[in-house]
């Protein structure tokens, strides 16, 4: 149903469940004018050299970076990601930017050809109009920058529709292009309500949309864009296995691991969900795990100290529990005490970090996506085992192997069903490398210079000259 009168979208902060920000929704309306002078700036934007459209675009990531320490504080607020961790989003900001910015002449260079006699004779690139980018909260920066400093560079306007969770963050991109001198409209923001997002897709004032988010509401966006013929990239989330070979160094994979899986308190698409470890190494790994699972600070994540906030909202961290105890009730094991981290409390988003063997794939936390502080490890007996429980999953986006033997990673990653393969590292995004998935991990691309075959569109060039 569309809002036919005046709402409001809230900020609910995980971190005392008070309104962190409230602002009034766009209506219809105004989101369709919005849709339209994005299409008259465009046109005036892509007229802009591109070396000229770059540099602006480094100005707005110069902003971001002056004010990276209140982000780290609003962060906190917004979706709970302690102080001492916020600052990086921007940093990792800076560095998807920059590359996307820096490869766009070479993405958006023209073929070289055989002029066969022709006058000109190529295949360039242009932009495909106006971009929606629909992102969300759990790395409201990180997300929606694979899309929108790409899509600008190539010439498109930017149409942002942020998460309610994180309704600053979209603020703050618009902050940026304004501070950097982008042309008026070419960026902008809407605060729709999910069901007139939903009704502006249909309508099809956009070009294309790149959506991060869940599987379900990915379908639904899908579903709502099938009318049009535009595109639509689609991150779903994932449910990323890691492999623990024989020869492994236990102890570094055991921290790294760790990191992957509990950083943000496992609000992370590409975070390790379920481990593999192989039998000789099962019992040395499964004990560092513990040991350094123990040592976090749970707790107010304004607090310098902490390092690990609660969840997004309560009925996510109940989410985690339901899957936790139905694991246990099952036969599962928890090896972490709740009570050695004593701001876990229910009924609040603050949840402590567990983890879980003797489970099995027949455990719904270990096939459904947790997105919260928990982690299941199973023992196998051979590469093949990990392998084949690694490919069981609805989803796709990474693999994470962790190995002595370079070689074998590879010959390993050739047969995992995945996106992204990983070995001896977990949880980074390399500009230079595509960002996609398969299954319901979704479809698309963003980051590399293959972004930008999403963003744009082909013109042939087939001119000859005329006879004397």
């Amino acid at each position: 149903m569309s809002n036919t009168f005046p709402c409001t979208i809230q900020c609910i902060s995980p971190v005392d469940g008070s309104v962190y920000a409230e602002r009034s929704a766009t209506s219809l309306g105004d989101a369709r004018t919005v849709f339209a002078s994005a299409a008259k700036a465009q046109k005036k934007w892509a007229n802009l050299p591109l070396a000229e459209r770059c540099a602006l675009l480094h100005k707005a990531v110069d902003h971001f970076v002056s004010v990276k320490s209140d982000i780290a504080t609003e962060l906190a607020w917004q979706m709970g990601r302690p102080v001492s961790q916020g600052a990086g989003e921007i940093s990792g900001l800076e560095e998807r930017a920059r590359h996307m910015i820096d490869i766009a002449p070479q993405a958006m260079a023209q073929d070289s050809l055989p002029q066969n006699g022709l006058a000109l004779r190529t295949i360039r690139r242009e932009a495909v109009g106006t971009v929606l980018v629909i992102a969300p909260w759990n790395f409201p920066y990180l997300t929606a920058t694979n899309a929108i400093f790409p899509a600008l560079a190539a010439g498109n306007a930017v149409v942002l529709k942020h998460s309610a969770q994180t309704l600053v963050c979209g603020e703050r991109f618009s902050e940026a292009f304004a501070a950097a001198g982008l042309p008026a409209d070419a960026f902008q923001l809407i605060l729709t309500t999910n069901d007139d997002t939903t009704t502006l897709i249909t309508e099809g004032h956009h070009d294309h949309i790149v959506f991060t988010g869940s599987v379900g509401v990915g379908r639904s966006l899908q579903q709502a864009d099938a009318v049009n013929f535009s595109g639509i990239d689609l991150e779903l989330g994932g449910k990323d296995p890691a492999y623990v070979r024989a020869d492994a160094n236990v102890d570094f994979a055991a921290e790294s691991l760790v990191d992957g899986a509990f950083f943000n308190s496992g609000q992370s698409c590409c975070g390790i969900e379920r481990i593999y470890v192989h039998r000789d190494v099962y019992q040395p790994f499964v004990a560092k795990v513990v040991e350094f699972v123990n040592a976090y600070r749970l707790g107010d994540p304004t607090n310098v100290e902490v390092n690990l906030g609660p969840v997004v909202k309560t009925a996510s961290a109940d989410f985690v529990r339901g899957q936790i105890n139905e694991a246990v009730t099952a036969g599962a094991r928890a090896l972490i005490d709740p009570a050695k981290f004593p701001a876990d409390v229910g009924g609040t988003a603050y949840l402590a970090p567990q983890v879980l063997v003797d489970v099995t794939h027949d455990m719904r936390v270990m096939t459904e996506e947790s997105f919260g502080p928990v982690i299941g490890i199973i023992a196998v007996d051979s590469d093949a085992q990990a392998v084949q429980l690694m490919n069981d999953s609805e989803f796709g986006l990474t693999t994470s192997i962790w190995t002595a033997d370079i070689a074998a990673a590879e010959a390993l990653s050739e047969r995992l069903e995945t996106g992204t393969c990983f070995a001896n590292r977990c949880d980074y995004l390399d500009p230079g490398l595509a960002w996609t998935g398969v299954k319901d991990t979704g479809r698309g691309c963003s980051l590399s210079s293959h972004a930008y075959t999403h963003l744009t569109r082909l013109k042939s060039y087939h001119l000859r000259a005329q006879p004397e």
